[in-house]
């Protein structure tokens, strides 16, 4: 059986003794940054594989720099680190990795200045979080995206979260799977929690880095693979939102969200209302790709066991 451990105040303990003070500054305030993290069991290698982790610690690192947390962990000690964590824990199944950085004093007070900063890293077992296996039903949502010059969404801070449950339940409570945020000038951003990608005239398109979104690390991983394996540019330019009602296809990227396929956006059916070709092929290679089959691949994966 697993024995979950965390990596909690510089040393390895059980999970559940990975525990916090109310007092904690990053709860009282959201003061802190996070990454999500799969690693993906292969039953036929019998072997844990955590998906692209050294450009997800690379991004926590650059999160880390915007909220002024010191973290004292190059990108390479951070992944030996999780490593051993999921070895102590035993896991023979997918599992989400949560690190999170975060302002560890226990103080009241509105600032990022002369607090002290800790790391915890801990690893859950994780299913599908949507339906990959039909298209999802999106929302524009009524609740705009944060800005750069607010709080940057390419830092993944605790805080900004709540901009992304707003939206995601008011899509819920309206009978879709998820949201679409807009950028503050009326500009596609991005899911609730993934990237977003159009299909058209056989081409991927996908907002610009500079319209509020995640830089995602999967998102990265569709260009690349979409470009080698299957020859289709990738765009990267400002999307207005009539676009994704006559797009030829959609979907939502991201790790937890892996590669969703979207059937229907505000009511609207998209394409012929189910996974279209390019996404399929895409989100089929995908798979492929994190389980380890595929050797020219094998640098994104590392093996745990």
């Amino acid at each position: 059986m697993p024995s979950p451990h965390a990596f909690f105040k510089g040393e390895f303990v059980p999970l559940e003794n990975a525990k916090i003070s109310v007092m904690t500054h990053g709860f009282l305030y959201g003061t802190a940054c996070f990454e999500g993290i799969r690693a993906y069991w292969s039953e036929e290698k019998r072997q844990l594989l955590a998906f692209r982790m050294r450009e997800h610690y690379d991004r926590l690192r650059n999160s880390c720099k915007i909220l002024q947390i010191s973290l004292p962990y190059s990108s390479e000690e951070l992944c030996n680190i999780t490593v051993e964590m999921l070895r102590r824990s035993g896991f023979q199944q997918d599992v989400y990795i949560r690190p999170i950085a975060y302002k560890s004093s226990e103080a009241i007070g509105v600032t990022l200045l002369g607090l002290k900063d800790d790391l915890v890293i801990f690893a859950v077992p994780f299913g599908l979080y949507l339906d990959i296996s039909k298209g999802l039903k999106l929302k524009v949502s009524s609740w705009r995206h944060l800005e750069d010059n607010a709080i940057p969404m390419r830092a993944k801070i605790n805080g900004s979260y709540v901009n992304a449950a707003l939206a995601k339940s008011e899509a819920i409570q309206c009978g879709c799977d998820e949201a679409i945020f807009l950028t503050q000038d009326g500009h596609v951003s991005e899911g609730s929690g993934e990237n977003i990608f159009i299909v058209k005239s056989g081409k991927l398109i996908t907002p610009p880095v500079t319209d509020d979104i995640l830089e995602g690390i999967t998102r990265a991983s569709v260009i690349e693979i979409a470009k080698k394996e299957f020859g289709i540019e990738t765009v990267e330019r400002r999307i207005d939102r009539t676009e994704l009602y006559t797009a030829d296809e959609c979907f939502l990227c991201g790790t937890a969200a892996q590669v969703s396929p979207v059937a229907e956006i505000d009511n609207r059916t998209i394409g012929d209302g189910k996974i279209g070709p390019i996404t399929k092929k895409i989100q089929d290679l995908f798979f492929e790709v994190v389980k380890g089959k595929i050797d020219r691949y094998a640098g994104w994966c590392t093996p745990v066991y």
